[in-house]
C-alpha cells in the first residue's frame, strides 16, 4: 500500500475542516447546477464512510493488498449470509413439505384455504415492507437484521401449536413481516463490502443459497416423515420446531460474527479498513446513512427504472409464489410420486438453482453485462415452462420443471443492480422497498393460481408460468436500454456542466449524493 501526497488548496482545507466540524449535520457545504440546470446541494449530512476518510491523504491499493482483503470480506462474511439465506427460503417451503405429510388434512383445508396460507405470508410481508427498511436504515443494520432472524425462528417454531386454521394463518402473517428485512438488509451488506463489479456474482453466492434450502429442507422432510411413527405428535409440527431452531442460531451467529459497517469489521486491521474505503471509492457510494431524506424519497418514486423493477418483480414471482407452496403437491398429484417420494424429488430443484444461478453470474467475468446474461437465464426459464405446460411426456415436463430453477438468476441481477445502481442511502432503500412490494404482490397472487379445481394437472397454474417468465424478459430489456440510455446522457452531460464548484470538494463519492444527482455515476450494465 502507497501514500498519495496532494497539494491541498486553502479552499480544499477550508471545505474539509468544515465538513468535519458538522459531519451528520444538515449544513450546506456546496451547491453546484446539473446539465438541466437544477441545484444539487452538498451537505455535511453525508455518508458514514465520510468519517473515515476525512482529513487524510488518499490510498492507492496494491493488487496483492486488493485481493487479500476481499478474500478476507468473503470467507467472513459469505458462508454466514448464504447459511441465513438457505434457511429463509427452507422457512418460506416448509409449508410445502408439510401439505404432503398431513398438515392439509389436520386443518380441514378445502378450496383456496392451502392456497392462503401461501399467500398469507407474503400479505405480512407486503404491510411490514417499508416499516422493515426503516428500521434497517435507522438503527445498526447486522444487530437489527438479528433480531428479526430470531423472532422469525421463535415464530416458525410456533406453527407447531395452533389447533386451527385461523391459528396457523395468524402466524403465517407474523413469519411473513419479519422475514421482509432480510433480502433489504443482505442488499445494504452487499453494497457496503464490495465494488459494483464485484456485487453480481457475490450476490449469486448468497441468494443462489435458497437451493441449499431446498435441498436440506427436503432431506428432514424426507427424515421426519420417514419415522414419523416414532413420534408422539404429527411429523409436520416437528418440520416446524426443527427448522425454526436453525433459524435461531443462526440469528445469534449473525449477531456475534457480522458488524454493522466496514468500520467496524473485528477481522480487518485499522490499514485494511483504509484499503477497504478505498476499494469502494468507485461505486460513488459507501456504507450509508441514518437520516431519512425526502427528496432522495421522491427521486426514487419518480425514477422509471423503480417502475419497471417493480412490474418485473410481480411478474416474476406468480410462478415463484406457485412453486413456493405447491412444489411437493404437484409432483405428487401431477407427476404421479407418493407423498414422501416428492418430498426428495424436489431436491434436484436445489441442484440446478444452487449450480446453475452461480455458474451463470460466473460467466460475467467473460461477458460483462449482467443484464444481458440475466434476460438469457430467464429465455432458459421460458422454454422450460413451455415444457412443464405443454408437452404431453412426463419425464420431458419434469425436466422443464427442473431447467425453470435457473429463474433466480434475474432476481440475483436485480438486487445487485440495487446495491451498485441506486445510490443515495434513502433512494436505496426506497427503491429496495418498491421492488420488494412487488415481490410480495407476485407471491401472493401466485398460489391463487393453482385452482383446486383443476387439480391434479393445475393446468392454469401451469400456463400463467409461461405468461409471467414472457413478461419477465420484456420488462428486463426495458431496463437494460434505459441503463444504456442513461449512461450515455450522463456523458453528453458531463461535458457541459460547470464543475469549478464541485471539485472543491473532496471525497464526493460519499457525500450521500443519489446516482442523479452524482455526475460522475455510471451504472453498471
Amino acid at each position: 500500500m502507497s501514500i498519495k501526497k496532494e497539494e491541498l488548496t486553502p479552499e480544499l482545507e477550508q471545505v474539509r475542516s468544515f465538513t468535519q466540524e458538522n459531519l451528520g449535520k444538515n449544513e450546506l457545504i456546496a451547491v453546484f447546477s446539473s446539465a438541466r440546470g437544477k441545484e444539487i446541494a452538498i451537505t455535511a449530512d453525508a455518508d458514514e464512510a465520510m468519517a473515515m476518510v476525512l482529513g487524510k491523504e488518499h490510498v492507492e491499493i496494491t493488487e496483492q493488498a486488493n485481493k487479500k482483503v476481499l478474500r478476507k470480506i468473503d470467507f467472513f462474511l459469505i458462508p454466514l449470509i448464504g447459511l441465513l439465506y438457505a434457511f429463509q427460503f427452507m422457512d418460506k417451503t416448509t409449508t410445502s413439505y408439510a401439505a404432503v405429510m398431513g398438515f392439509k388434512k389436520d386443518f380441514h383445508m378445502v378450496g383456496t384455504m392451502y392456497s392462503w396460507c401461501g399467500s398469507a405470508f407474503y400479505l405480512g410481508y407486503l404491510l411490514f415492507e417499508f416499516p422493515a427498511n426503516a428500521l434497517l436504515q435507522r438503527f445498526p443494520l447486522s444487530k437489527t437484521i438479528s433480531a428479526f432472524i430470531v423472532l422469525w425462528g421463535m415464530i416458525l417454531c410456533l406453527h407447531a401449536v395452533p389447533t386451527n386454521y385461523a391459528g396457523i394463518i395468524t402466524l403465517r402473517v407474523v413469519l411473513g413481516m419479519l422475514e421482509s428485512a432480510v433480502t433489504p438488509a443482505m442488499v445494504l451488506l452487499t453494497s457496503q463490502w464490495y465494488k459494483q463489479e464485484e456485487q453480481f456474482l457475490r450476490t449469486a453466492f448468497w441468494f443462489s443459497c435458497n437451493g441449499l434450502g431446498i435441498i436440506i429442507g427436503g432431506g428432514i422432510a424426507y427424515g421426519v416423515a420417514e419415522h414419523s411413527h416414532s413420534y408422539s405428535v404429527e411429523g409436520w409440527r416437528i418440520l416446524f420446531i426443527v427448522t425454526g431452531l436453525m433459524t435461531i442460531v443462526t440469528g445469534i451467529l449473525f449477531f456475534l460474527h457480522v458488524p454493522d459497517t466496514p468500520s467496524k469489521a473485528w477481522f480487518l486491521t485499522e490499514e485494511e479498513k483504509i484499503i477497504h474505503v478505498e476499494r469502494i471509492r468507485s461505486n460513488q457510494q459507501g456504507y450509508g446513512n441514518k437520516h431519512f431524506k425526502k427528496h432522495q424519497f421522491i427521486e426514487a418514486l419518480t425514477d422509471i427504472n423503480t417502475w419497471l423493477f417493480f412490474a418485473y418483480a410481480i411478474a416474476n414471482n406468480i410462478p415463484n409464489g406457485a412453486l413456493t407452496n405447491f412444489a411437493s403437491i404437484l409432483l405428487n398429484s401431477d407427476f404421479g410420486f407418493t407423498p414422501k417420494q416428492s418430498l426428495y424429488m424436489n431436491m434436484p430443484t436445489g441442484g440446478v438453482e444452487f449450480v446453475g444461478c452461480i455458474l451463470l453470474a460466473w460467466s460475467v467475468r467473460f461477458f460483462k453485462h449482467r443484464m444481458a446474461i440475466s434476460i438469457f437465464a430467464m429465455v432458459i426459464a421460458l422454454m422450460g415452462s413451455c415444457l412443464l405446460a405443454f408437452h404431453h411426456n412426463k419425464h420431458v415436463r419434469l425436466a422443464g420443471y427442473y431447467v425453470m430453477y435457473v429463474y433466480p438468476v434475474t432476481t440475483i441481477c436485480a438486487l445487485s443492480c440495487f446495491a451498485s445502481n441506486t445510490a443515495g442511502h434513502t433512494k436505496k432503500i426506497s427503491t429496495n422497498a418498491i421492488f420488494l412490494i412487488g415481490y410480495c404482490v407476485g407471491n401472493l397472487i401466485g398460489p391463487q393460481t393453482f385452482i383446486s379445481k383443476q387439480a391434479p394437472t393445475y393446468t392454469g397454474g401451469k400456463i400463467s408460468f409461461v405468461i409471467c417468465d414472457a413478461f419477465s424478459i420484456l420488462f428486463l430489456a426495458l431496463i437494460y436500454l434505459n441503463y444504456w440510455r442513461l449512461n450515455k446522457k450522463k456523458e453528453k452531460d458531463l461535458a457541459v456542466m460547470d464543475l469549478s464548484e464541485l471539485k472543491q470538494h473532496d471525497n464526493l463519492e460519499f457525500a450521500d449524493l443519489t446516482d442523479f444527482e452524482n455526475p460522475y455515476f455510471r451504472y453498471s450494465l
